[in-house]
């Protein structure tokens, strides 16, 4: 392997365990937030109990989600060096906001509410970690803004051998940002409900604080349903907004080889990039694919034959990742919906098997949000800024293939260890279940 290959293998390990921790962090602080909100206008100690339980495992998964992010801005600078040389002027921008703003309020307020209880109003506590949850997700915008302008970059010049900022405001108003942004933040929301309806499954399996789970379990299952209905919404924006400024990831993530317009979309299909052709197409639905390109049933479909062969990006596990993603978050539509229906039902706790199946689905919308990305990412190849730079020439020109095998056997080991403490921890809280004493959080006894 070359220098190039392992740099991107080691930015893709860091960047996808890291989004583990993000999305839950994400939906956690707005469904703790509202939790804490029903306390404090209707006084029932049960919200209070939920707000600290639930509470408690974002405070968990945010500390290792901090660990985590940090070292992967480090990356820009030792593996990708050329890349922060020729755009680094734009895409530091964001991040620094990111950096010295939202990260700064969303830690303070955060603080303020772990240590707060009791020593501040209910309302003043309850507007903390509104506060904090809302710079938690202002951070991702920022983040997103920076990775939608790589997607599709807006605002700049080339000037002196290097991109420079010339339109701040189309930069942050970044159409593709936005969408990318809206559909991410639901996707977090959502998979925060189906880790909330998953905990709350394995402890009414086991007839542990009915009351108290059943109240969490469909809380959630509204959450994840509205969060779900939107993500798949926001999806199809997307697709509209790549097949406009990314016609090679849109023809990449549904196998089209050939330019054409009323092109119909088949529900099984098997890529064969060797042959440039589809080695498998069935049930076909007339002009579905430029409907979802264009909203334009007669709307042209840019084919991958339109280009040459080093311009394409990674047909098969682009196109494999999109449908596993979309396959996945119909799943989570419909699963949520049920769960509505039946956590209403007075024989709720007789629904053993779909319980368990609630269990067991939380791995469901972590694995639709890593799909998601590897489209992202790999539907952008080969370039690092679309259109604008190639990820071969991005990479840090003084540093050796032993370094970076060494720095990515580094990486993989310390963050296969600190993945292992987060989920220790999580599982650990999670089947502990909630305190029974409401004046104690993180199990600190004492004044809270």
């Amino acid at each position: 392997m070359n220098v190039v290959t392992l740099s991107q293998w080691q930015f893709a390990a860091t960047c996808m365990f890291h989004w583990i921790f993000v999305p839950l962090t994400l939906g956690l602080s707005i469904m703790t937030a509202w939790m804490e909100t029903r306390y404090v206008i209707t006084g029932d100690e049960m919200w209070l109990r939920m707000t600290k339980f639930w509470g408690k495992l974002f405070l968990i998964n945010f500390a290792l989600g901090v660990v985590t992010g940090i070292t992967m801005e480090f990356q820009f600078g030792l593996n990708w060096a050329e890349y922060s040389r020729y755009v680094g002027d734009i895409f530091g921008a964001p991040l620094a906001i990111e950096a010295t703003l939202t990260f700064f309020l969303e830690s303070v307020f955060i603080g303020v509410w772990i240590f707060g209880w009791k020593k501040i109003s209910k309302k003043v506590h309850a507007l903390s970690i509104w506060l904090a949850a809302i710079a938690t997700n202002l951070s991702a915008l920022f983040i997103l803004l920076a990775n939608a302008w790589m997607q599709n970059p807006v605002g700049y010049a080339i000037r002196n051998g290097r991109a420079e900022m010339t339109d701040f405001p189309a930069v942050v108003t970044n159409t593709y940002g936005i969408i990318k942004f809206s559909h991410t933040l639901m996707s977090g929301y959502a998979l925060a409900a189906f880790v909330i309806m998953g905990v709350s499954a394995w402890h009414l399996l086991r007839n542990n604080e009915i009351e108290f789970f059943k109240r969490s379990f469909k809380m959630a299952a509204v959450w994840a349903f509205v969060a779900s209905v939107i993500v798949g919404a926001t999806g199809d924006f997307h697709a509209v907004e790549i097949a406009k400024v990314q016609p090679t990831k849109f023809a990449a993530m549904e196998s089209v080889w050939e330019t054409k317009r009323n092109a119909g979309m088949s529900l099984f299909l098997i890529p064969d990039s060797n042959g440039e052709r589809n080695a498998v197409e069935a049930l076909t639905i007339p002009g579905m694919l430029s409907f979802m390109a264009f909203h334009d049933t007669n709307g042209e479909v840019k084919g991958l034959k339109d280009y040459p062969k080093e311009m394409r990006p990674p047909v098969a596990p682009t196109f494999i990742s999109f449908r596993l993603m979309v396959a996945i978050g119909t799943f989570m539509i419909i699963v949520s919906l049920i769960a509505i229906v039946l956590s209403r039902k007075e024989n709720f706790l007789e629904k053993r098997a779909f319980l368990l199946l609630m269990l067991l689905s939380i791995p469901a919308p972590y694995l639709a949000e890593q799909f998601g990305w590897l489209v992202a990412e790999l539907g952008r190849q080969p370039w690092i800024v679309y259109g604008v730079m190639k990820t071969a020439d991005a990479v840090s020109k003084s540093v050796t293939v032993t370094q970076v095998a060494l720095s990515l056997l580094g990486f993989t080991v310390l963050y296969g260890l600190l993945g292992a403490v987060d989920i220790f921890l999580l599982v650990k809280y999670a089947k502990k279940g909630p305190d029974k004493d409401t004046s104690s959080i993180l199990n600190i006894k004492g004044r809270a």
